[in-house]
């Protein structure tokens, strides 16, 4: 299965990068599937003028992104709150991909603040069937986000690893139910 980590904060030194690190290696040595990181930092996306609706639509400069986009079996978004909700640069990387469907979204949160983003996790959970994806009810919350990883997605609270334990196995079940192959099957029956 193929894993896309999306990192929405456009900050320079963005403490919800740190996260998206530790989600990847988590992954990547607790699984076999092929995990990776979009950052939107990377990506100079203006805001949306056109929809890509395949990789064959996309402009050159975004056909890498967009090869990624559809090639991806589930999601998982990363976001700092922004007034109440998720991250504006996050919104306009999906709004330029808008047809997700059947695909898991897992949901992750995280500030230096005690909340952990949960405005913003409230807000994405409507933005996920918006995009025809499907969101995993286990959302990760993270609060005191400095405090629990390093700058280089360590994790040095041990206390929150069965919190990451129980998202990972929870999101991994629902992508892996939502897998083609599965919906394959279910259409033989019907037909």
């Amino acid at each position: 299965m193929q894993i896309e980590i999306i990192t929405g904060s456009p900050r320079k030194d963005s403490v919800t990068y740190r996260v998206a690190l530790h989600l990847q290696q988590y992954l990547r040595e607790h699984t076999d599937h092929m995990v990776g990181i979009i950052d939107v930092r990377e990506w100079n996306l203006p805001l949306l003028q056109t929809v890509f609706s395949s990789v064959e639509q996309a402009p050159d400069l975004y056909k890498p992104l967009a090869k990624r986009m559809f090639a991806a079996n589930a999601f998982i978004l990363v976001t700092p709150e922004y007034n109440g909700s998720y991250a504006p640069a996050l919104q306009n990387l999906l709004d330029h991909f808008p047809k997700q469907s059947r695909k898991a979204f897992g949901i992750v949160t995280a500030s230096v603040g005690a909340m952990g983003g949960m405005r913003a996790s409230q807000q994405m959970l409507l933005l996920v069937p918006g995009i025809f994806g499907i969101a995993s009810p286990h959302m990760l919350i993270i609060p005191h986000l400095d405090k629990k990883f390093d700058a280089s997605g360590n994790l040095i609270d041990e206390s929150f690893k069965p919190a990451i334990d129980n998202f990972s196995k929870e999101f991994l079940w629902l992508a892996g139910n939502l897998q083609p192959e599965s919906v394959a099957e279910k259409r033989t029956v019907y037909n």
